[in-house]
């Protein structure tokens, strides 16, 4: 049995929480009610963070100013150099505050402070990457319809976006969304979760160091019945830009839909790693761990589905549990910690359910499965799921959780047919020595992102997205920034009309 996890109380558990006020129109408020909302670090117990909790009456004030900022403001009207200006001094910012960035991550999501580190050196090149592409978007121009016309096609940007962000990557994923809209000329309106909103808000702060001209970002801290659904059901408002659940996914597309609004989301994954018997098994088994358990498998991408040539199985799972009894599971605060913890006790029950339920179905609880006693926080166990079947749960639906579900296949039609038996389609992973199998593999598999050899490695010039219900365009990639604007076609006649109509 495992002794009980002793996690340190960190300094600001004596100190007084952190205090977040709404920026609306370059200024910072109060909610009009005076209602807050107060953030428990999920690895310590202790409240950290506190922030105004906005309501209608704020995205409603918020919207118009993003609005105002549109219509009569700078931002659209700058020379792309200015706004590229602007977008790199803001990662220059990120940049000097990482640490201080990284640590109200790990505070407020439970996420490993190493972890948090590398994802805002992340935001701050997808930041610079944005900026680079303000200066590179362009028009097209049609000197081939005869002598008397000329046809020019202009990018504008959309308008005011409502961009709403979930809990379990705060920073790096508003960063997969403003800067673009920003680079593009767009205003817009930012919702993070309200169970981690802290670093948000201090972007908004670095933003306004950084130049950018007030009303053109503001953030707002609320729930999402009374946040959120404003934001994406307001008339101002031109497009949508949503992460998180497919099923809120739904609800959002189905209220965008009502004015037609443009929208993009990245939903959720059941994601498959392919491993075929010829793989360099070392260095498969390592990633069959990272995929399943990093972000505590709280991650969209996660690799939660282990699909196992049934010729290795026993061999690569058992090399797979040792690395997993290898684990640091602990202080999020630790630098050695690699799995913090779980969200919230809501979250690690729903998880729980889900091993529970996969037992009852016949499945085999191979390691792992218990929540972790410790002095402080809720830790779960890094769990793997042996016997699975195609039409449990457990390989269908997203736990989000640390828990790897293997299933077995024999040819690579079997394979294939598992990894794309679910609704999702938002990566995948394949391991083998064969090109062929290889290329066979990311052809057929039905996904946004497909990992050869590898496995959860990103870049700001590969555009991110899924299939199926995986969710709706993409993000990054040099076309992140057209994804923000709108097509105009102007037709240029020279010269006495043709084609007289009456003659």
């Amino acid at each position: 049995m495992n002794a009980p996890l002793n996690i340190a109380m960190p300094a600001e558990a004596s100190a007084a929480p952190k205090n977040y006020r709404l920026l609306i129109d370059g200024k910072h408020v109060d909610a009009r009610d005076g209602r807050t909302i107060a953030r428990k670090s999920p690895g310590h117990g202790f409240t950290v963070s506190r922030y105004a909790q906005a309501g209608e009456a704020e995205v409603e004030a918020a919207v118009q100013a993003a609005h105002k900022a549109f219509e009569t403001g700078p931002w659209p009207r700058m020379k792309a150099g200015e706004r590229a200006a602007i977008l790199f001094r803001a990662a220059d910012l990120i940049e000097a505050r990482l640490e201080d960035i990284a640590r109200l991550d790990a505070l407020e999501s439970g996420k490993p402070i190493a972890q948090a580190r590398g994802e805002i050196g992340g935001a701050v090149d997808i930041w610079r990457y944005a900026a680079s592409l303000a200066r590179t978007l362009h028009g097209e121009s049609y000197a081939n319809l005869g002598d008397a016309m000329l046809g020019v096609v202009l990018r504008e940007p959309i308008g005011v976006v409502s961009i709403i962000t979930p809990w379990n990557f705060p920073f790096l994923i508003v960063s997969q969304k403003l800067p673009f809209a920003l680079a593009a000329g767009c205003t817009a309106v930012v919702k993070p979760s309200e169970m981690t909103s802290a670093s948000t808000f201090v972007l908004g702060d670095i933003l306004l160091e950084a130049g950018l001209p007030a009303g053109v970002v503001n953030i707002l801290a609320g729930l999402g019945a009374d946040v959120g659904a404003p934001m994406v059901s307001h008339p101002l408002v031109e497009m949508v830009s949503f992460t998180g659940s497919t099923r809120v996914g739904k609800m959002t597309m189905a209220s965008a839909a009502q004015s037609l609004k443009k929208v993009s989301m990245e939903l959720g994954g059941k994601n498959g790693q392919i491993v075929f018997p010829d793989a360099d098994l070392e260095a498969a088994a390592d990633a069959a761990v990272f995929g399943g358990f990093f972000n505590a498998g709280e991650c969209c991408n996660a690799g939660s589905r282990l699909i196992v040539h049934e010729a290795i199985a026993d061999d690569f799972l058992s090399a797979v549990k040792a690395l997993t009894a290898r684990v640091t599971v602990g202080d999020p605060l630790d630098d050695q910690t690699k799995v913090g913890a779980m969200i919230s006790s809501d979250h690690l029950a729903k998880v729980t359910d889900y091993v529970t339920a996969a037992a009852g179905e016949g499945s085999n609880v191979y390691s792992g499965g218990k929540q972790l006693a410790s002095n402080a926080g809720q830790y779960l166990d890094p769990t793997i799921i042996r016997g699975v079947t195609e039409d449990m749960a457990i390989a269908r639906e997203e736990v989000f959780g640390p828990v790897l579900s293997v299933l077995t296949f024999e040819s690579i039609e079997k394979a294939l047919h598992i990894a794309n038996n679910t609704p999702y389609g938002l990566s995948a992973g394949v391991w083998s020595a064969s090109i062929d199998t290889c290329m066979s593999v990311a052809r057929g598999v039905r996904s946004g992102t497909v990992w050869v050899n590898t496995f959860m490695e990103g870049y700001p010039e590969l555009p991110f997205g899924g299939y199926k219900q995986s969710g709706l365009g993409r993000e990054l990639g040099k076309r992140a920034v057209e994804d923000y604007t709108e097509e105009k076609t102007i037709q240029f006649h020279r010269g006495q009309r043709t084609g007289w109509w009456v003659g």
